[in-house]
């Protein structure tokens, strides 16, 4: 479509919110009027040709009692039609009754239409237009003759031929007043849509390796976050043009905006696809096509979004160790953080796959930089990602411009998948830097500062095409994007000595420990023996600190039993402490012994709990103590393990973890050890140490000429000021 001509449409109806809306709706709403009157004029654009056949029709099928219309889609040759008397200009012909009219009007639209005025909730909106009394203003306007909505070549008030408006023309409109409106309403980055140039790389490569490979036949598009339906609308309009429509395509989505999903179905309409192919909902939580699984598809799905809406569908028990349960098998392989469901997406994208077909599916998605390494190994991200690599599907990865997009300057990727790589790419990943590739705009758009034009978009194509190394495209092994994530782990090394401050902590549960210890100070030990007497001095002491321990550990504070049996915990330690004395122990193992020795022969009623709790009151670490045996078996002694000590180290899969762990870690720390029980596989994707260039340092002489050279300009500066 002609730049020129599509931006005289958009400047055009952008004018009508001004000049019409104005003081009416605040600036925000302009949008919930323009949008859907907007798609109603496109559609009545394309009704008005067969108007008084469909008329003549409906006149018929009311007198025969024929309440099912479809048969109209035959009169007016698109799914859709309007059995009232009124199109857009005909409503001017009565300013009197305009408003029952148009009320009249949609009421004559078919279900599907009645469905998207429904999610646009028009009908909400005009009352007040009717009570502003603009109803008539609004639609002269849309029916003036200086703009052209229609399919067919139109003539304006001058007598001047106005090009037809086509329906991927029609695409562009809606989507170029979204990205004004949203821009107006300062919208989320994720609200926003895909530029155009962006869509047209994806499906570039996405339908460009396999154009030969597509017979007769229909292949299935889809995009689970379709959102007003350009993606989909430019994969077909592509796939038809470089395989002479060798294939049909059919288009499916899903979309979760209510607007946005009648913008989408109106297209859908107007080109003739099916609009019961868009499903109206969130794809995470209510998967629109459970049976199907589709030969391509694109998205680009929101990023940086909670999922938290959808949980309750995915999962129960979400996070909690042992107990998490995946429902849907969409998304067995793992699940991300709850804040950023971007790659919840491609896993329902790759659920999708065909693997039964000569074809396969291939898919291309845009993420930002955290889908390609946040995670750790074991994590959800970072599972996905292994799923992808080890199942070879991952053949290429594309870093866009910054600020290519309209509200949002971060960085953003293009992945390729196919299930079915050709043989020179098995195994392989190729990387394509992007980033240097594009045209400045002369005006940003937002934050849209550039753009990719036919030639940066044929030149990337050609690299993901040629698969070479240059500069910008560089080609890895898949086990190179893969570490073991191992566990080191360092002993243990107690000290143990009875302090009388250490014994007396044992009077105190360290759960409620400041609610014994204060009810100890002021009640002594009355605290033994008449608890109940003092109970509610201790209520108020809570309330009125606004402390709130649990019910089981509220329990215990008003047990005089539980107070008790911490008296005894406290007189055991103290005997101990008499028999043991107050030496300090630097080797555990010994003093553990010597405490289990004396324990029976004073026969103290201590179990393994009791004693631990001694244990843990009078040790501590100390480095320069003996290690801590935690057991001995076969001769072969294992350490207990500080966990204050434990740390990680990422080892690439294509180095020996042994090999690895002498190098790095043993000749630092000699007595570490390997938990191979922890050791996880993990993947993760890093641009910018692939595509690293490294720029040397300034020589001091170049740094120093140039400090002397900005002395010298100065001190002249400093002299005419003076003078």
């Amino acid at each position: 479509m002609d730049k020129k001509v599509h931006n005289q449409i958009v400047s055009f109806i952008w004018s009508i919110a001004d000049d019409v809306l104005r003081d009416i709706f605040v600036r925000g709403k302009y949008r919930d009027i323009i949008l859907p009157f907007v798609v109603l004029r496109r559609l009545d654009a394309l009704l008005v040709p067969t108007k008084e056949k469909v008329l003549e029709a409906a006149d018929f099928m009311k007198k025969e009692k024929i309440d099912d219309k479809s048969a109209l889609k035959a009169v007016t040759k698109y799914p859709f039609w309007n059995i009232s008397k009124f199109t857009f200009e005909s409503l001017l012909n009565d300013a009197d009754n305009i408003d029952s009219n148009l009320e009249v009007y949609l009421d004559g639209f078919s279900p599907n239409v009645q469905e998207i005025i429904s999610k646009f909730k028009l009908r909400n909106q005009l009352e007040t237009i009717k009570e502003a009394d603009i109803t008539y203003l609004l639609i002269e306007k849309f029916a003036s003759k200086e703009v052209n909505l229609s399919p067919e070549e139109a003539v304006n008030g001058k007598g001047e031929k106005i090009p037809p408006l086509t329906n991927l023309g029609m695409g562009y409109v809606f989507e170029e007043l979204i990205r004004k409106f949203n821009e107006e309403n300062n919208e989320e980055a994720g609200e926003h849509f895909t530029p155009r140039e962006i869509i047209k790389l994806m499906t570039h490569i996405l339908f460009t390796p396999v154009k030969d490979k597509i017979k007769r036949g229909n292949y299935l598009v889809y995009d689970p976050a379709c959102g007003s339906g350009g993606m989909l609308t430019e994969a077909e309009h592509y796939a038809e043009e470089i395989t002479n429509r060798k294939g049909g395509f059919n288009l499916y989505g899903q979309e979760v905006n209510p607007e946005t999903y009648a913008i989408c179905t109106s297209d859908m309409l107007i080109k003739g696809d099916k609009p019961e192919n868009i499903a109206y909902g969130s794809t995470l939580s209510k998967d629109g096509f459970p049976s199907l699984n589709f030969d391509f598809m694109l998205s680009n799905p929101p990023y940086g979004k909670t999922w938290k809406i959808d949980a309750d569908a995915i999962v129960d028990d979400r996070g909690k160790k042992g107990k998490e349960r995946i429902k849907d098998n969409r998304f067995e392989v793992g699940l991300p953080t709850i804040s950023d469901g971007q790659l919840l997406f491609l896993s329902n994208m790759i659920s999708k796959m065909k693997h039964n077909t000569k074809l396969g599916s291939r898919i291309a998605t845009v993420h930002n930089g955290s889908a390609l390494f946040t995670g750790d190994a074991g994590g959800g991200e970072s599972e996905i990602r292994k799923h992808i690599i080890e199942h070879d599907w991952l053949e290429c990865i594309i870093a866009l411009p910054k600020n290519i997009f309209y509200n949002t300057g971060i960085p953003t990727y293009v992945w390729i998948l196919s299930n079915r790589k050709a043989e020179h790419r098995k195994g392989k990943v190729q990387l394509i830097n992007a980033i240097e590739l594009y045209t400045k705009l002369r005006k940003n758009l937002g934050q849209k500062n550039c753009e990719l034009d036919e030639n940066h978009i044929n030149q990337i194509t050609q690299l993901y095409t040629d698969f070479k190394e240059t500069d910008i495209s560089k080609i890895y092994p898949n086990e190179y994007f893969g570490f073991n994530k191992i566990t080191v782990e360092r002993p243990l090394r107690l000290s143990a000595k009875f302090r009388d401050e250490a014994i007396e902590i044992l009077r105190f549960n360290n759960a409620i420990n400041e609610e014994m210890e204060w009810s100890y100070k002021k009640f002594g030990n009355n605290v033994y023996s008449k608890l109940k007497e003092i109970k509610p001095q201790i209520e108020n002491y809570l309330a009125k600190n606004e402390i709130k321990p649990n019910a089981a550990n509220k329990k215990k504070l008003f047990s005089q039993e539980f107070w008790k049996a911490q008296l005894t915990l406290l007189n055991n330690a103290k005997k101990l402490q008499e028999e043991i004395g107050t030496k300090q122990f630097d080797d555990f193992n010994e003093f553990k012994i010597l405490l289990t020795k004396t324990i029976k022969e004073l026969k103290l009623n201590l179990d393994t709990k009791a004693q631990k709790l001694i244990f843990d009151a009078i040790s501590w670490k100390n480095e320069d103590a003996e290690r801590v045996i935690k057991k001995v078996e076969d001769k072969i002694i294992t350490y207990e393990s500080d966990s204050d000590l434990r740390d990680t180290e990422n080892i690439p899969l294509n180095e020996k973890i042994e090999t690895y762990f002498e190098r790095e870690v043993l000749q630092y720390i000699s007595d570490a050890w390997i938990d191979h029980s922890k050791t996880v596989k993990g993947y993760e994707i890093s641009f910018t140490r692939y595509f690293y260039n490294y720029v040397p340092p300034r020589s001091i002489e170049e740094i120093t000429a140039e400090i002397l050279l900005l002395e010298k300009e100065t001190d002249g500066i400093l002299k005419e000021i003076a003078s």
